[in-house]
């Protein structure tokens, strides 16, 4: 099986990615410490730009980005491997099999009208309360002052709060966080075959607690999951292993955007001391400014900064002919600081007007579940603003190792000795 030309230069980033690259590329750009001067240089050249080193044309202009996003001849997987290759047969390929989003055409928009009709019947408030809820229990679990508990709890959250919305018990959350960390190791070019494997026995455990949960929600009719089952049989998607792996991919989604959207949202307050303490003074009463803040780091130091189009047939984008098999980088986090898309685009702006943003993608793969994402973080964050439990003065972070998340770790705390 042919493997897309990008994908042979991962073993560069792989051993280098923990430590600051002195040359920085599209492979390493999501992870290194500031990447939107790159990004600048990047819209100034051709509106599609070809990379000789790496196989593969970037767009990185708004305009660009948006008609790629909307091509049908853009696929979001090669043709030669719908299912990487490195987990092919096992368990986790056969759950990426299934996702919406990594679909096109009949699998992608059957599952994707049933999901987002149920996601868009989810009450926000609800999400809300299950926030704070865990946001307070796990804060009690985890030591918020130190790197490492901080890591954890923001991983940790949007899984809780999502699993006890599609109606797991309080008991079963902790080894569902467990099980979906090591699943959504095996969906980065970057795992390792020990990865890969613990990887495929999550999702065999994903697999049968979901299939459980499923038969277990026909007794409760007025649930989520249940509305979800009666939709899919209403509009003839009788799928029972695409729905089960659609809600698994549901999960795998939450955990890592949401963790990178709170992560980043703390980096930008760390960064801005006036913001800091204007919003830990308002955040009680003007919980909208934390929404805001949330909306416009999506925007400006996306948890998602690219994806990736494998064009089918010959076609046209930007004025540049491209042939059935190159590969186009779509640069999510450029086109968002673009001036023509966001005026003044490198300021954070809580009040800015007609914000445009690509980080949930655009299009027939919009993300379904960016409100939902939205609210978990705005609430995770409204928690950690109105307790006493982080020094921000001391955060310091890395990013995580990755082709296109940026999701910051933070780092150890030394305790300061009396």
């Amino acid at each position: 099986m042919q493997t897309s030309p990008i994908l042979h230069h991962i073993t560069y980033l792989s051993s280098t990615a923990m430590t600051q690259p002195d040359t920085i590329t599209i492979l390493n750009a999501a992870s290194h410490s500031d990447p939107y001067p790159y990004y600048a240089s990047l819209r100034q050249g051709p509106a599609l730009a070809y990379e000789a080193e790496f196989k593969c044309w970037v767009a990185s202009r708004a305009d660009v980005v948006q008609q790629v996003l909307e091509s049908a001849t853009c696929a979001v997987r090669p043709t030669a491997e719908l299912v990487p290759s490195a987990i092919a047969g096992g368990s986790a390929g056969d759950i990426f099999a299934h996702l919406m989003r990594m679909n096109e055409g009949q699998p992608h928009t059957q599952p994707k009208q049933v999901m987002q009709g149920a996601l868009r019947q989810l009450d926000l408030s609800a999400i809300a309360a299950h926030t704070r809820q865990h946001a307070q229990t796990l804060s009690t679990h985890y030591a918020l002052d130190d790197g490492q508990g901080l890591n954890q709890y923001l991983f940790d959250l949007p899984i809780h709060v999502m699993g006890s919305t599609l109606g797991f018990r309080q008991e079963a959350l902790a080894m569902l966080a467990t099980w979906m960390a090591d699943f959504v190791r095996c969906l980065s070019p970057l795992s390792t075959p020990p990865q890969i494997e613990t990887a495929h026995a999550a999702a065999q455990a994903l697999q049968a607690s979901f299939r459980q949960l499923l038969q277990d929600s026909t007794a409760k009719p007025d649930s989520f999951l249940a509305r979800l089952q009666a939709d899919a049989q209403q509009q003839g998607w009788n799928n029972a292993d695409a729905l089960l792996a659609n809600l698994i991919g549901l999960l795998s989604q939450t955990y890592e955007a949401t963790a990178g959207l709170v992560g980043n949202s703390i980096i930008a307050l760390q960064q801005r001391p006036d913001l800091l303490h204007g919003l830990c003074e308002e955040s009680a009463k003007q919980p909208q400014s934390i929404k805001d803040l949330v909306a416009e780091v999506a925007r400006h130091d996306a948890p998602v900064q690219n994806t990736r189009r494998f064009v089918t047939q010959a076609c046209e984008i930007a004025g540049q002919a491209l042939q059935a098999g190159d590969v186009i980088v779509v640069l999510l986090a450029a086109a968002n600081r673009d001036e023509s898309a966001n005026p003044d685009a490198n300021n954070l702006q809580l009040d800015r007007p007609n914000r445009k943003v690509f980080s949930f993608g655009h299009a027939r793969h919009a993300c379904p579940g960016q409100a939902i994402a939205e609210q978990i973080s705005a609430c995770s964050l409204h928690h950690l603003l109105t307790s006493s439990e982080i020094d921000w003065g001391k955060l310091s972070w890395t990013y995580r190792p990755s082709l296109n998340g940026r999701i910051p770790v933070f780092n150890h705390i030394p305790k300061e000795t009396p």
